[in-house]
């Protein structure tokens, strides 16, 4: 890592560009299990070449050092603007105050769509603007690094960000191709700049002080550092899998929860569509519990997803307005007086789940009790704060029960408001069996509320399975239309395919609809306050479910997952003829106030004891930080171990033999404190270690003067000088640091082991030393 003095020519510093760029590109590579398809890759590559063949390009027409990061930065912004705000900006390459107004809905975009998605994510816009930036400004880093500094090997850290970003995201974290790719990428670096290094020692000559000591070899070692550069590399490669490895899961922490106390990964609630990760765990983490009266038992909602953004259910972003606050929150949107209403107060007490989205009942009137500044969003009523979250929050909803008849359903007006156009929104291609489906489910309905409990039937009908495997083992899990294509060919899924399958079927059909994401009822238990009976929910009660627009009435729940929630009675079939046949399912039907039956799916995904997960968490986080923590503690000597492996190898190939086995003695002693310094000649350095007392032996003191005379050989004597032989000078060298290591306490030898003063002393000088000539 030490910087040269001289200066390198265009086709090294071109060379050390290519090695760069090759480590970005693959490090890239390390995101395919986030992120579906390829065409991102590309785009990461085209960026991260822009930038920094752009600095090749640069510093080959002698642009000032000082200026060359500068313009990088500048033409990542043109790239930017090039790709993504074209039509805002000048020239297409020169943005002007459109350019990044489109720049900041993006980022918006991005911090969304990756809130929102579940993995792979679909590439949409924001999500390709903010990999671009993100890779651009990665390639600017290690440029400065490996170009500017002349540091190399620090270009690990910038490479290793897209490496042990997936141990965030998924629990396998990276894939072991990307992690070996990208450390075979990275000991390529090493490689190309240690050659070009040499290389440009040779051409500028030995000059001043170095003309004294240090003689060239004709011609530039292939390994004379291969062993030191493999091991870094390999003790990188050994971090990357651990850290990937053993970094807990956004997605799962959130949810789930850990032990940790922070916000990251405090319990909490995933607003990402895909549930089918937390459904299949088989503890439950306790959620809350609420206090009802009259055996109220409402569906708790989080969050209301209203919009495609590509082919991903996601939720309008609005501003939060300080005016909505939830003392006293509006009328439902839609809703007349002439539909039945009445309140009723259920007293919430949060157990476990953190989230800055509040738990209540569709639609609620008022809130209070809580903590912190919190607010309703426009049309939805979701309730959110700016300040605090619903840890410890304990509080009254008062929810406003809407009990609209068929008869009302049956007549409301199809003419759809303005505002709610967007609910109707649907891609101009989708797979023909969206609409197939729709209309043979729907044929011979003659409102749309009949064909809403129509396709609520369809759902619920013995054709359709509820199962959280089989979408995993497909490959169709999530909500987009291709994922609803496939759930309507196999028929089996679980509420996200159920609740997104019949909103977009309402929609083709001409119904407004957006899905709630939040919790079931959850399940009784024997306590009872005041004569009011206690509710536990926990994670298996997370569920998702449509809502219809129907004018007059508003916005109508519907359950169209078998063996989930309750059916609303206005939604069964027959129910408005007086029949009030229940909808066909072979599933079994929630009964009652529960949330979960005994036989509802969920409660057969447990495949251990109740205590596994708990007793297991000691090793499952602790031994990967342990072993973070060893290797930390080991590297030093690891590194030290290979340097002395290399002049071990520099020995055998006779490339300066005699100057190896000299640093090595350097080293040694440097490390032991035992003298070493960078201006101390041979004969001198040998005739002080001589004086110890490990040197009183005949066999010591020759070895030590043996090596250091053939030291002075090589350095000082003529071309065609004989060296001594490498059998000879292993046995002295093995002789001379036996003697150094005898002479030394226990404890000072522990130090050299685990914290080597040649290497510390290396470092403090490439850090201390001045970049290169023409950096």
């Amino acid at each position: 890592m030490r910087p040269d003095p001289v200066p390198l020519s265009r086709v090294q510093r071109l060379a050390l560009t290519a090695a760069s760029f090759l480590l970005l590109a693959t490090a890239a590579m390390a995101l395919g299990p986030l992120i579906a398809g390829s065409g991102w890759w590309w785009l990461c590559a085209f960026v991260a070449g822009g930038v920094l063949f752009a600095g090749a390009g640069l510093r080959a027409l002698r642009t000032p050092a000082s200026l060359v990061p500068v313009l990088e930065l500048v033409v990542l912004l043109a790239l930017l603007t090039l790709v993504f705000g074209g039509g805002t900006s000048i020239a297409l390459v020169i943005p002007i105050q459109g350019t990044f107004e489109a720049f900041g809905e993006l980022m918006s975009g991005a911090q969304r769509t990756i809130e929102q998605q579940s993995v792979p994510a679909i590439p949409v816009p924001p999500l390709l603007f903010a990999l671009a930036l993100g890779i651009g400004l990665l390639a600017f880093v290690v440029d400065v690094l490996v170009q500017t500094l002349r540091v190399p090997a620090l270009a690990a850290v910038p490479a290793l960000v897209p490496v042990v970003v997936p141990g965030f995201i998924i629990e396998a974290g990276a894939e072991a191709p990307a992690l070996v790719l990208t450390a075979a990428a990275y000991l390529l670096l090493l490689r190309v700049d240690v050659r070009v290094r040499r290389r440009a020692r040779l051409a500028a000559g030995a000059e001043g002080d170095d003309a004294a000591t240090v003689v060239p070899p004709n011609r530039v070692p292939i390994v004379s550092t291969l062993g030191a550069s493999l091991g870094l590399a390999a003790v990188g490669l050994l971090t990357a899998s651990i850290l990937a490895a053993s970094t807990p899961s956004i997605s799962s922490s959130l949810l789930l929860g850990s032990p940790s106390q922070g916000t990251l990964f405090g319990r909490g609630v995933s607003p990402f569509i895909d549930l089918g990760r937390d459904l299949r765990r088989p503890e439950a983490s306790p959620a809350f519990h609420y206090f009802a009266r009259n055996a109220d038992r409402p569906y708790f909602t989080l969050l209301t997803l209203d919009e495609f953004e590509g082919e991903v259910w996601g939720a309008s972003d609005a501003a939060v307005d300080g005016d909505n606050t939830v003392d006293a929150m509006p009328r439902p949107e839609g809703l007349s007086d002439e539909v039945e209403t009445s309140e009723h107060a259920i007293e919430v007490v949060v157990d476990e789940v953190r989230t800055t989205w509040l738990p209540v009942p569709y639609p609620t009137s008022r809130i209070e009790g809580l903590n912190g500044s919190w607010f309703w969003d426009e049309g939805s009523l979701s309730v959110r704060s700016v300040d605090t979250n619903t840890a410890g929050q304990r509080y009254v909803a008062t929810r406003l029960e809407v009990d609209p008849t068929v008869a009302q359903l049956r007549e409301a007006s199809t003419e759809v408001p303005a505002e709610l156009e967007r609910n109707l929104a649907l891609p101009e291609e989708m797979p023909a069996i969206i609409a197939d489906t729709a209309a043979a489910v729907t044929a011979g309905t003659t409102s749309r509320y009949d064909a809403a409990v129509a396709i609520q039937s369809f759902l619920r009908s013995s054709q359709f399975d509820y199962s959280t495997e089989s979408p995993v083992a497909d490959g169709y899990d999530g909500g987009g239309f291709d994922v609803i294509a496939k759930f309507l060919e196999t028929k089996s899924g679980y509420c996200v395919h159920f609740a997104s399958t019949m909103a977009v079927l309402a929609r083709e059909i001409g119904i407004p609809s957006r899905i709630s994401l939040g919790y079931t009822q959850g399940a009784p238990t024997q306590e009872r306050v005041d004569g009011v009976q206690r509710i536990e929910v926990d994670s298996h009660d997370l569920h998702s479910w449509p809502e219809l627009y129907f004018e007059g009435v508003g916005w109508v729940p519907f359950e169209p997952t078998p063996g989930r929630g309750t059916v609303p009675g206005y939604s069964r079939p027959g129910a408005g003829d007086g029949t009030g046949a229940a909808a066909p399912s072979t599933a079994p039907v929630t009964p009652g106030a529960s949330g979960r039956p005994e036989l509802d799916p969920d409660r057969g995904l447990a495949g251990q004891a109740g205590g596994g997960a708990t007793a297991n968490a000691w090793w499952q986080r602790g031994v990967p930080v342990a072993l973070v923590v060893l290797l930390v503690l080991l590297l030093p000597a690891l590194l030290r171990l290979g340097q002395r492996w290399t002049r071990r190898r520099r020995i055998i190939k006779g490339e300066r033999p005699a100057d190896a086995a000299w640093d090595e003695v350097i080293a040694t002693a440097r490390d032991l404190g035992a003298g070493g310094d960078d201006a101390e000649t041979a004969r001198a350095f040998a005739a002080s270690v001589a004086e110890r007392e490990a040197f009183g032996g005949a066999e010591a003191r020759a070895a030590l003067f043996e090596l250091r005379d053939a030291v002075e050989r090589e350095r000082y004597g003529p071309d065609a000088a004989s060296t001594a032989a490498a059998s000879a000078l292993f046995d002295d060298l093995a002789t001379v640091r036996a003697a150094l290591l005898a002479d030394a306490a226990p404890a000072v030898r522990a130090r050299a082991l685990f914290a080597p003063r040649s290497l510390i002393d290396a470092a403090r000088r490439a850090l201390g030393e001045r970049p290169s000539l023409g950096a």
